[in-house]
């Protein structure tokens, strides 16, 4: 079975599709990894974002190695939704291993594209099948068969193009941005596009019900993935150290973040102010993030689950001796290794609570590219203002996949640097007064000096065992425990300083709610919609930025019945911490949890409320 099993198919003998679909289907590109099909598939979305109709991408692909089947999923959407559709209306088959899987999943009354070879004709008479000899076509493209397997996924978007009506000025155009550096890959790229068009357009008189046709909805937006998105916001907040090992799914974080230093990371004559390491592996990461935090830069690390994990005992460490830096963690699929290249909202107690002993970590949760650029921004000032570690939990959909988006506004504020002390404001303080972790404002954020600054008695000696306010080492059971209820209150500040969630009231007064996070928030907003439509069902929905949970938590549920915690974890984990951290509110949550891999449906959503919800 693949990983996008329809069990919605039809039976043989339902009768085809009679009216046209206009810009508001689904395309589910079938093919094998490795063959190239990332530029035709990205082809594809461009020319139809280029049309002016919100588009959005996702790559579904295997962990390990080449030749395994990968597909892409393009949702065309003239209302805007960007949410996962698990059933697709246009199937391009490319991949023989999967290609009778690739068929049963269309939806009734779908279309299938596919390799003449395969001879997939006869399989379903509830959809419409456009048989393409991508194998004789691509010969007369170029006559290097080294070629051939490239250039049939350019046979794809060509005959794709003629069929869906897809204007093929903006598929040249996508296809020069593609090979704006290698003419001669653009020549033959084109040629194939045009003969894949040309083969449908004289072999094809009957069109598929789908049709894009132009409109004027994009205009001034950006296509993003959410890791490029999170790179540049650490660049635009000051980040000068980044230390990391390789992970899926957040390598592409650290990658896109080091071309961004290099461009922008140099002085006048060239020399780079910035400072980049791949370490041995995660442990060492994490540590030499920690040091360089210690010495006053603005430092980072990415990872995913297993990453975090080996991190735990260094990021303890951090959290008690009060170092600030940014881990931006791209959740995955677990426990354990998992599945690296599905994703997941699994890590939410590990790092929420991560370390041993009494550990509290704030968290903020993007949504959107736009979230991911801001908040990775805003988690660099929330470390060093609250001399913490601070975790911004993305996932693989809003990481790896590309987004349609808003171009992102550029900081207006000064960098905010929190309680460091200056040598002047230090000289201004009796003599001796100065303690590294006393509390003198009432926040529970101490005063912090930076190391190098010339001035005896402002340096102190970091460690993670008990320390009193001057940071000398003791084993005082009094001062361990004035130190911990002193980190309870910095964590009571932080609420006051992370993101406050979202909340969208329904339309007239409703006593059940919904509760969501992160990339999640796609298929509610959407199926909101669904259920208003189709049931009369209303709800008001809060969307969690961040923890810990600000006051308005407890208030959106003492406003309602009960309220729906969607996740994509198979324990509901935010569920448990909102037990954990507001226990009055245990009886009024309902789970509604997907664990699969693939990203939340609108319709699951709507469907399993709308089975627990009486119509209005």
């Amino acid at each position: 079975m693949t990983p996008l099993t329809a069990s919605t198919a039809a039976a043989p003998g339902a009768s085809k599709a009679s009216h046209v679909n206009v810009n508001d289907f689904t395309i589910l590109v079938a093919t094998a990894n490795g063959t190239g099909s990332q530029t035709a598939n990205s082809t594809l979305i461009r020319t139809i974002m280029g049309m002016g109709l919100p588009v959005s991408g996702k790559n579904i692909f295997p962990s390990n190695i080449q030749g395994l089947p990968t597909w892409y999923s393009i949702r065309v959407c003239e209302a805007g939704w960007s949410s996962f559709r698990r059933v697709p209306d246009v199937v391009i088959c490319m991949n023989p291993a999967t290609a009778l899987e690739d068929v049963r999943k269309v939806a009734p009354g779908g279309t299938v594209i596919f390799d003449a070879p395969l001879q997939l004709e006869k399989m379903r008479d509830d959809v419409r099948f456009y048989a393409v000899p991508f194998g004789k076509l691509v010969s007369q493209v170029t006559p290097n068969s080294k070629l051939w397997t490239l250039l049939k996924n350019m046979l794809y978007v060509g005959a794709a193009a003629e069929l869906l009506s897809l204007d093929f000025a903006e598929v040249e155009k996508a296809l020069r941005k593609a090979f704006a550096s290698k003419p001669k890959a653009l020549e033959s790229n084109l040629l194939a596009v045009r003969i894949g068009a040309d083969y449908a357009k004289a072999n094809f008189p009957e069109r598929p019900p789908f049709r894009v046709e132009a409109r004027n909805l994009t205009a001034g937006k950006i296509l993003i993935d959410g890791n490029s998105a999170t790179a540049l916001g650490a660049c635009m907040a000051g980040c000068t150290v980044l230390t990391w090992y390789p992970i899926t799914p957040s390598s592409s974080v650290a990658e896109s973040l080091q071309e961004y230093f290099a461009k922008h990371r140099r002085t006048p004559d060239g020399k780079h102010t910035y400072a980049v390491i791949q370490a041995e592996d995660e442990l060492a990461a994490v540590g030499m993030c920690i040091g360089a935090g210690w010495a006053g830069a603005r430092a980072m690390t990415a990872t995913s689950g297993p990453g975090v994990s080996l991190m735990s005992e260094f990021i303890g460490l951090a959290y008690y001796a009060e170092v600030p830096f940014v881990l931006v963690n791209v959740q995955r699929t677990g426990p354990s290794t998992g599945l690296p290249t599905r994703t997941m909202q699994g890590d939410l107690l590990a790092c929420a609570y991560n370390s041993h002993g009494d550990t509290k970590h704030p968290m903020l949760f993007p949504a959107t590219p736009e979230e991911a650029y801001r908040m990775t921004m805003d988690a660099f000032e929330l470390a060093e203002g609250a001399q913490t570690p601070v975790f911004v939990l993305s996932d693989l959909d809003l990481g790896m996949n590309n987004w349609m988006c808003d171009p992102f506004a550029y900081p207006e504020t000064p960098i905010a640097r929190g309680k460091v002390l200056s040598k002047e404001a230090f000289l201004k303080m009796p003599a001796g007064s100065w303690g590294r972790y006393a509390d003198v404002d009432g926040d529970g954020i101490p005063w912090r000096t930076l190391p190098g600054t010339e001035q005896d008695g402002m340096a102190y000696f970091t460690r993670g065992t008990g320390h009193d306010e001057k940071a000398r080492y003791t084993e005082d059971d009094a001062m361990y425990v004035k130190n911990m209820v002193r980190l309870s209150k910095k964590f009571e500040t932080i609420r006051k300083l992370v993101p406050a969630p979202l909340v969208s009231a329904a339309p007239k007064p409703s006593r059940t709610g919904v509760l969501a996070f992160g990339t999640t928030h796609y298929a509610v907003e959407e199926a909101r919609a669904l259920l208003r439509t189709d049931h009369g069902i209303e709800f008001d929905y809060m969307r969690l930025r961040a923890f810990p949970f600000t006051d308005d938590v407890k208030r959106f549920f003492d406003a309602h019945d009960h309220v729906y915690v969607v996740e994509q974890n198979r324990d509901a984990q935010m569920a448990a911490m909102l037990r954990i951290e507001i226990p009055e509110v245990a009886m009024k949550i309902r789970s509604l949890l997907r664990f699969d891999g693939l990203p939340m449906a609108a319709d699951e959503v709507a469907a399993e409320i709308a089975a627990k919800e009486p119509r209005r």
